[in-house]
């Protein structure tokens, strides 16, 4: 039952790669009372289509049926092990990993559910980390450049392949039915959303970064069929209501009421990025507070005063993080998977444990294991937004060892980092400090070196949960326990400040190291040498020959 009479309670769902959270909150303190886990049953589609045909390189798909299955299991448990009840519940709100896009019919129907389409590649959900989109993102940039679309330059001069317009090529030149079946193109958040109130809307953030929305305009007709004739509809498949952070987008239906649990009628706020949604749990609603969300990747998000050009950034929208500032987003596609790569395939037995590399790694001095690494495993999403680039370790010896290895792993993450900070302050957006959030918080020794290598204090998000928190603070904001998404951001939101402070013996040493890095970054992706982009199509086309040749050696073991 309701543990405090009269208290109201909200829920934000977490939808990550692989799993789907859900977190019951407290309106009144953000107090966080009970959350379950479900994890995707098909997980990252990249192999092969369950029951299906193999799949070129760099794909990465899911199935919609998993996030259904989060509402319907996650958040029942969670409410459950919160001990609260449901009837005291006003609100829920969700975030997702993005730019994940589905196509749809338009009804929400998505195209993979349809008779005859479940074995079309195209008709699945693109996962943010489907990099097979590349060329079609590169050509989107050189019309762009060639056209001088003005705003090309508020994406740092890039369009990323994870995006939705680089996807949305893809789909239709390489399945052109699937395409003109498809009437909407939708953000899985937003879907969610819409599955949840019956409602469909767009929230401005992923419209912003990842829709190239910009001043209540997408690109152009003109400009889209002039890349292909047959795309210059492609907004129309877009385009829906676009709501502020924070707005209530619907009421929750009795179709979603009966499937997770809660009561029918609440509300349900707008959707949302799973990076964006984390500042205002991190209390860095205010300018000035660059949010590192650590996880499988990084996302690096600042509110600013005003709008600035940065170079190579994910975008800046205004009200895209918060209402009333001017959003930044950067990121790097490769951090906690790069560690856990290390570990798995690459540290003997012995040592093939984060917990034991990193007890040995922290005992060495700065510079020890005289290596740097390029944090290229899964591409570069910023500064040089090119996904085929890939990683790099120079320095290795006979005497050089697995801890040493994996130190430098966790340096090279920390240095791309350095570069994004170093590009915002570069181009007049402050950063005064970080507060870093997600499960890599709990790597003493990652926090450290990323405070000595940015060379300022690191606060840590007081919360295991923050974009699942984050969403609930916006659900409490579409519910109208507060004004906006600030004062719920203050009264909810926790951060423990400057918990690592740089030492100024290691920043110095890090320097050093640093320049070695940022050398190895411009030489290998900025056109010194693209050996990287030559040995990524030979493997591609490897690979595809591979597996256009044996389907069975790519298909998932039976379940």
């Amino acid at each position: 039952m309701n543990p405090v009479g009269g208290e109201s309670y909200v829920v934000g769902v977490d939808f990550g790669t692989l799993s789907g959270r859900a977190l019951v909150v407290r309106v009144g303190d953000g107090a966080e009372l009970g959350t379950a886990v479900h994890g995707y049953r098909d997980g990252v589609i990249s192999a092969a289509l369950p029951g299906g045909p193999a799949l070129p390189p760099d794909w990465a798909l899911q199935n919609p049926q998993d996030y259904r299955d989060v509402l319907r299991y996650a958040v029942p448990a969670a409410v459950s092990a919160s001990g609260v009840d449901a009837a005291a519940i006003v609100g829920i709100g969700i975030d997702f990993t993005a730019c994940t896009v589905l196509p749809t019919l338009a009804d929400g129907t998505p195209l993979c559910e349809l008779p005859g389409l479940r074995d079309r590649p195209h008709a699945w959900v693109k996962l943010w980390k489907h990099h097979a989109a590349q060329p079609h993102a590169d050509r989107i940039t050189a019309l762009a450049q060639e056209r001088a679309e003005p705003w090309l330059r508020r994406y740092g001069g890039r369009v990323s392949a994870e995006w939705q317009f680089a996807k949305g090529l893809q789909i239709l030149e390489e399945d052109p039915e699937v395409y003109h079946r498809a009437e909407r193109v939708i953000e899985a958040a937003d879907w969610i959303v819409w599955q949840l109130c019956g409602t469909e809307t767009r929230n401005v953030s992923a419209a912003g970064y990842k829709g190239l929305r910009q001043d209540g305009r997408y690109p152009s007709e003109g400009f889209l069929a002039a890349l292909h004739p047959g795309f210059g509809d492609f907004v129309t498949k877009l385009d829906g209501p676009v709501r502020p952070l924070g707005a209530r987008a619907g009421a929750l239906t009795d179709r979603a009421a009966a499937a997770t649990g809660l009561p029918e009628g609440i509300a349900v706020a707008v959707g949302n990025v799973d990076a964006h949604v984390t500042a205002a749990a991190a209390r860095a609603v205010e300018p000035g507070r660059l949010v590192v969300i650590m996880g499988t990747s990084t996302c690096h998000i600042v509110n600013g005063t005003h709008r600035a050009e940065v170079a190579g950034m994910c975008g800046v929208v205004d009200g895209g993080v918060s209402p009333g500032a001017w959003g930044y987003e950067a990121g790097q596609s490769g951090v906690g998977d790069i560690f856990g790569w290390f570990v798995e395939h690459a540290a003997p037995a012995g040592v093939a444990s984060h917990e034991r590399l990193t007890e040995l790694a922290a005992r060495q001095p700065v510079g020890a294991h005289g290596l740097v690494a390029l944090d290229w495993w899964n591409g570069n999403r910023s500064l040089l937004v090119n996904h085929d680039l890939s990683g790099m370790l120079v320095g290795m010896t006979l005497a050089t060892r697995p801890p040493d290895v994996y130190r430098a792993l966790l340096e090279s993450t920390a240095y791309g980092t350095r570069m994004i900070i170093e590009a915002f302050v570069e181009a007049g957006v402050a950063v005064d400090d970080l507060v870093v959030a997600g499960g890599l918080t709990a790597n003493e020794l990652l926090m450290r070196i990323y405070a000595d290598v940015t060379n300022r204090p690191l606060g840590v998000i007081a919360s295991a949960q923050g974009p699942a928190l984050g969403s609930a603070i916006h659900a409490a904001v579409a519910a109208g326990a507060y004004p906006s998404v600030r004062e719920a951001s203050e009264a909810m939101g926790r951060v423990r400040e400057a918990v690592h402070r740089p030492d100024p013996d290691r920043a110095r040493a890090y320097d050093a190291l640093y320049a070695e890095y940022r050398a190895l970054h411009d030489h290998f992706g900025r056109g010194g040498d693209d050996v990287m982009l030559r040995l990524r199509a030979i493997r591609n086309a490897a690979l595809g020959a591979t597996r256009a040749a044996t389907p069975e050696v790519a298909a998932p073991p039976p379940r």
